[in-house]
This record gives C-alpha cells, sequence and structure tokens, in this order.
C-alpha cells in the first residue's frame, strides 16, 4: 500500500486506533462487516469475502464512508454517512429531531431536513396564544447545538436545511447565509418544482402558502425568487437548488412517502428517517495499458454492492426508526473517485464531447453491473421487505437503491486520487488539511510532463495553479490539466447530467464560477440545471467566501506531491 504523507496524516488524526497502522485499519473494517456473511452463510464464506473486502481496501480500490472507517469494529459502531430527519411543527417534534441529530452527529453522521413544514413567522400559536418564530429561527437552534458536537470526536457536524420554494418565509431563508457568519454548519437548498421554472419562464407570479392550513399567504414573481436565489449564491455561495419534482419522479418507494430533503452535500434524496452507506471506487486503478479494465471495475462494483449492503446488517443505529427504514429499503449509494485522473491517464480533456460519453458509458456499467449484484443478492438473501412498496413490485432486488456519487473529499486523499467526479481544482494549491494547517499540493500527474520546463516556468504553474499560460506545453498536454475555473459552466453541468442519468440516488458536485461571473448568468445556470434534469445543483464563485482550497502557492510551506 503506497499512502502519501498526507493520507497518513489524516488517517492518524481521523481514523486509526490507538496504536492501528492503515493495514490494521482495513483489517478491522473488512472483519467487521464480513459479520454480516454469517446471516447468510457460513464462517467459511465469510473469512472468504473478509479477505476480499480487505484487499479492495488496502490496494485503494474501494473505501467507504468516513464512519465506516472510523467506526466499524468498534464499540460505537455507528457505519452510516447520511440520515435525513423530519421536523415536526411542533415544538416537541423539533426538539426531538435536535436530540438524534446531535445523537447521529456524534457518530460521524450528516443529517439533512426539510423546515418546509414549519408554520411561517408570525402565524397563530394555538396552545400559547403567541405567534410563531418561522423555520429560520429553528435552524439557529440546530446550528447551535451541531456547533458542540464533533462528529465522532474528530470533525465538525455537517447539515442540510431545506425550505419549499412554496413557503412564506422562503425569502428569509434564501438570504440567511448573506451575513457569511450565520448558519456556519449548514448547506441550504431551495426545494424548487417544475411549476416553478414554468412560472419563471412565463413571468407568472407563484402563491406562497402556510403549510398549517394550506392557504395563500402572499404572491412573489417567480421571476424574483429565482433572481434572489441568484444573488444569494453569487455572495455566498448558498443556496443551491433541489429540482424536487425531478427527485420525486425517481423516487424508488413512492407509497411510503415524498421526499423532501436530502444529505448534507446533496448526494442522497432520502425519506424521513432513512438513512444511507456510501463507498466509492477509485477509478484510477481501473486503468491497465492506457485501456480501462472493465473486467476490473466489473469485480469492484460486485464486492462494493456486497460490502455496503453487509453494513446495513452489521450497523449499531442511532434509533429504532432509522433502524427500520434502514433494513425496509436497504438503500446504498456505490459511486466514484479519481475522475479527473482516470481522464487525464487516457488523455481526454475534461471539457469534451468524448470526456461526456466517457461518463456516461463508465457511469451505466456500473450502475447496470450495481442492478445485476442487488439481483443475485436478493436471490441468496432476499429482496428489500418494501419491494412490494416500491417501483420494484414483484422483482427480486436487495436494494432500494444502488449508486450514488459524493464528494469523497477525505477518501480520495487517503486514497491517492482526484475527488469524485471533480476536474482539477488546480494544478498547484494550497489546501487547509486537520486543524485548518495549510499544505502546498502540486498534481503528482503533472510532475511527469513537468521535467523539460524552467525553474522560472514552475514557479510560474505553482503562483497561478494552472499550466494554461506555459507555451513550452503542448497544447495537447494544456488541455488534458484543464482546471476548474478554466472550464466554462456548461460543461460542469453537462458532466454532472452525464452521471445523473445512470445514477439511482443523486450527484454531488460543485459548479466552479470564476469571480467576475454575473448574477444574470448564474440564473442561467440554475434554469440549464433544470432542463438537464439534474435532481440538485450547487454552484461556487471564485472569492465568495473563504474556501478550504486556495488557487495556486501563495508561500512556501510543507509540500504534497
Amino acid at each position: 500500500m503506497n499512502l502519501s504523507s498526507s493520507a497518513l496524516e489524516i488517517l492518524k488524526a481521523r481514523y486509526l486506533r490507538p496504536n492501528e497502522t492503515p493495514e490494521d485499519m482495513f483489517r478491522r473494517v473488512a472483519k467487521a462487516v464480513s459479520l454480516a456473511e454469517l446471516y447468510y452463510s457460513s464462517p467459511s464464506i465469510a473469512e472468504e469475502w473478509e479477505e476480499k473486502f480487505y484487499k479492495v481496501m488496502v490496494n485503494l480500490e474501494f473505501l467507504p464512508n468516513s464512519p465506516t472507517l472510523m467506526n466499524a469494529g468498534t464499540e460505537l459502531g455507528q457505519l452510516a454517512a447520511c440520515f435525513v430527519l423530519p421536523v415536526e411543527d411542533s415544538i416537541e417534534g423539533i426538539f426531538d429531531t435536535v436530540s438524534l441529530m446531535a445523537k447521529i452527529q456524534k457518530t460521524g453522521g450528516g443529517t439533512g431536513f426539510s423546515f418546509s413544514n414549519l408554520r411561517p413567522k408570525g402565524d397563530k400559536v394555538k396552545s400559547t396564544n403567541g405567534v410563531a418564530s418561522g423555520p429560520v429561527s429553528f435552524m439557529r437552534v440546530f446550528d447551535c447545538v451541531t456547533d458542540s458536537i464533533k462528529q465522532g470526536g474528530k470533525r465538525r457536524g455537517a447539515n442540510m436545511g431545506v425550505l419549499s420554494v412554496y413557503h412564506p418565509d422562503i425569502e428569509e431563508f434564501i438570504t440567511c447565509k448573506r451575513d457569511k457568519r450565520s448558519f456556519l454548519n449548514f448547506n441550504i437548498s431551495v426545494a424548487c418544482s417544475d411549476e416553478f421554472f414554468e412560472k419563471v419562464e412565463r413571468d407568472e407570479n407563484l402563491d406562497l402558502i402556510n403549510p398549517r392550513d394550506g392557504k395563500v399567504w402572499r404572491k412573489v414573481k417567480a421571476k424574483d425568487l429565482l433572481r434572489l436565489i441568484a444573488e444569494s449564491a453569487w455572495d455566498c455561495g448558498d443556496p443551491g437548488i433541489l429540482y424536487i419534482d425531478e427527485i420525486n419522479r425517481h423516487n424508488p418507494t413512492p407509497s411510503l412517502g415524498r421526499i423532501e430533503a436530502t444529505n448534507p452535500c446533496g448526494e442522497v434524496p432520502l425519506l424521513p428517517y432513512e438513512e444511507c452507506n456510501l463507498g466509492s471506487i477509485n477509478l484510477s486503478r481501473v486503468i491497465k495499458d492506457g485501456k480501462v479494465d472493465w473486467e476490473k471495475l466489473s469485480y469492484l462494483v460486485e464486492v462494493g454492492i456486497r460490502f455496503l449492503d453487509n453494513v446495513i446488517d452489521v450497523n449499531v443505529y442511532p434509533d429504532w426508526r432509522i433502524e427500520k427504514m434502514a433494513k425496509g429499503n436497504r438503500k446504498i449509494g456505490l459511486g466514484i473517485m479519481g475522475w479527473a485522473e482516470f481522464l487525464i491517464r487516457l488523455g481526454i480533456p475534461y471539457d469534451s464531447e468524448r470526456a461526456l460519453l466517457m461518463a456516461e458509458k463508465v457511469m451505466s456499467f456500473i450502475n447496470k453491473k450495481a442492478f445485476e449484484t442487488s439481483v443475485k443478492l436478493a436471490r441468496e438473501r432476499g429482496s428489500f421487505p418494501n419491494v412490494d412498496k416500491s417501483i420494484y413490485r414483484g422483482k427480486p432486488i436487495r436494494n432500494a437503491t444502488r449508486t450514488s456519487i459524493a464528494p469523497t473529499g477525505t477518501i480520495s486523499m487517503i486514497a491517492g486520487t482526484t475527488p469524485s467526479i471533480e476536474p482539477l481544482f488546480a494544478v498547484a494549491y494550497e489546501k487547509k488539511v486537520l486543524d485548518n494547517k495549510k499544505v502546498v499540493y502540486v498534481e503528482p500527474l503533472f510532475m511527469e510532463y513537468a521535467k523539460n520546463l524552467s525553474e522560472a516556468e514552475i514557479e510560474k504553474i505553482l503562483e497561478e495553479g494552472t499550466v494554461k499560460n506555459i507555451d513550452n506545453l503542448p497544447e495537447e498536454v494544456r488541455r488534458i490539466f484543464v482546471t476548474a475555473l478554466e472550464i466554462p459552466p456548461e460543461w460542469h453541468i453537462k458532466m454532472q447530467a452525464a452521471f445523473q442519468k445512470y445514477v439511482d440516488n443523486a450527484v454531488s458536485k460543485t459548479i466552479n464560477l470564476p469571480e467576475d461571473i454575473t448574477v444574470e448568468e448564474i440564473e442561467k445556470i440554475f434554469i440549464m440545471g433544470f432542463k438537464e434534469k439534474l435532481k440538485g445543483i450547487t454552484v461556487f464563485r471564485q472569492g465568495s467566501k473563504q474556501g478550504v482550497i486556495e488557487f495556486g502557492v501563495k508561500k512556501k510551506v510543507k509540500c504534497y506531491c
């Protein structure tokens, strides 16, 4: 196993138990997850799968989400990354959810909430003869509690807050992060319907409706709301948009309820009390002699799906309601990391038709194999219990969902590859890791192309973070090392859409934008996301808020190359 020095630092700080090596950690995880095999087969079969799980992890070909690496085989035992919890329109319901959120975040899970069912600010509260303070005020309670909890003792908690575009407090919600001090533990998204975008196109009014009694409180121009969303996203990166009708068109269990929220990064839309276990295949490890090793990819999908299904059985759940939903629907999310590295190794520019075609080819292959593996598991172990309440009624299948593309921010660093389906952020950049310590990172893939460059040219690349101005490099090299801010927004969206076509859950991706982009252009991006049938969209304008990664290198600090 070849771990970088930065990967080792992260593992020591967040994942390794006392006196544990990385190999020990992977063995601990493999052994704990393989115990699920004993429910269905013999100890010898469990040992076989333990070895398979261990090998794909120790070879950095597949890694599960962080809570599994942290907690498998420990007393804590909570292995899922993603949860959605309901927020009922009562003090008792709200604080029941706050308490459960705290339990989940203590174990390393992230939580998502829809606040759309809370009555608006100023509405009547019969029990006290008072008036309601509205969803945003209660979000502050969630934010404060999260602020005081470190996930699993290792990292800050993360939340997703969602509000329907029809809610009377929608403007306050859209602008609640504009001061750049509030709700630092929340990503926020507006749940936007097809009707909303149709009204934007026709320049019509939208009814804002009190969820308590269904009455129209007032009317606003749909265009004005979209403009406000775009202005706030331009200013501070929030809110994003959930294309909520598109999400529910693909809800595998519609009879169990309508999906209203997602996990913190948006890649898993979930019903109340649902959770999801995630894992990612390192695509940089499936290239052999300059070509895709489809046989190896097929094997990794099969192992990954079985691993994630096993997690459902060995997991220690923070609440019986979550356990009931998890075991009832058995949702899992197998995704990928290393997409940018994969393209570079194949000589394919990220912003090209070739890349889009390859995205569809790779993800359709993974999705088909994931489905086949889930069907095979159903024949071995039985379908998920709620299958007759699902779109798969009468068909054998083990998992209600099987694929999802997560950000993989930390596990991709452990694996030594690029995160998720994102392009290179930069060829050289400074990144905050652990306790906000800055390290300089130079893209290792580029180093083999840098041999013939002068010291002045290398200094220029370090300073600017890009190779676009290095004339001494062939055009085809500059094209494959294109960075996030050099890629036009529409290509980011097209790439997300290409993957979303073949993903059961959703795709977490950032649409990186240059500092000088206009609010009007961001509006067009949101509309394009709707037309491209995304399930959600997040934009980040360079300079809109202090980020974890800074483009280029400002000063000489420790370098991870």
